[in-house]
């Protein structure tokens, strides 16, 4: 699997010799950090909300919103037009690319958000990278670490195949969504405009433009004597 198969380079981007779209997609994760280090950070030009905690070197852009109070620990990239709404935690490695919403009382850490991403309400970006026009359901999940603190597979059509990344969380195509409270297992590949339906948990790989849906399962308790 490619990343061109996931992925479009916005016609700003900046960074868009550190992700190749002819590698695999999650090999993009690990270039995150590389990105930011080569960026050039200059020092903060504008006055920030009493509320704003902001260390580190991080970059806003003047058009950038900002709330009363969110924290913002650098390396960090905001482009044009982004929302950052009240109560979010920007801890590190994070690059937002232009008219995203980073939203109310959600953690982001070492993620890459193309142009015009939405994560609007209680949610966790991890390890992970969101194509352009992702959006995100209040309380959705992608989690990045399995269980057994074990290795990150991804589970191709063609196979199993391990990344080499001790946490990895999922990767959203251009326009993929997922519903209010969806939980994505670590490794997870959603298809470009493919949709996860509110409150599913789900791991592998969904093709594009393709729904999954709740699978329901009952098991009989045994009968008490």
């Amino acid at each position: 699997m490619y990343a061109s198969e996931l992925f479009s380079h916005p016609a700003d981007f900046p960074f868009a010799e550190f992700f190749p779209l002819n590698t695999a997609p999650w090999e993009w994760v690990s270039s995150i950090g590389k990105a930011l280090q080569a960026f050039s950070f200059g020092p903060l030009e504008r006055t920030l909300p009493p509320g704003v905690h902001c260390e580190g070197p991080v970059f806003l852009h003047p058009t950038v919103t900002l709330p009363h109070s969110c924290t913002l620990v650098g390396p960090i990239y905001i482009g044009a037009g982004t929302e950052i709404r009240p109560g979010a935690y920007l801890r590190g490695n994070v690059i937002a690319g232009e008219n995203c919403v980073l939203g109310h009382a959600s953690e982001f850490k070492n993620c890459l958000l193309l142009n015009n991403v939405e994560v609007p309400h209680f949610n966790y970006v991890g390890d992970s990278v969101l194509g352009n026009r992702a959006h995100l359901g209040a309380g959705a999940v992608l989690a990045n670490l399995r269980l057994d603190r074990g290795p990150v597979t991804v589970r191709l059509p063609s196979g199993a195949v391990d990344t080499g990344l001790s946490k990895l969380g999922a990767l959203l195509g251009d326009g993929a969504e997922t519903g209010c409270n969806a939980v994505l297992q670590p490794g997870t590949i959603l298809g470009k405009r493919s949709v996860v339906l509110p409150a599913v948990a789900f791991g592998g790989v969904l093709p594009p433009a393709t729904i999954a849906r709740v699978r329901e399962s009952f098991t009989t308790l045994p009968r008490k004597n």
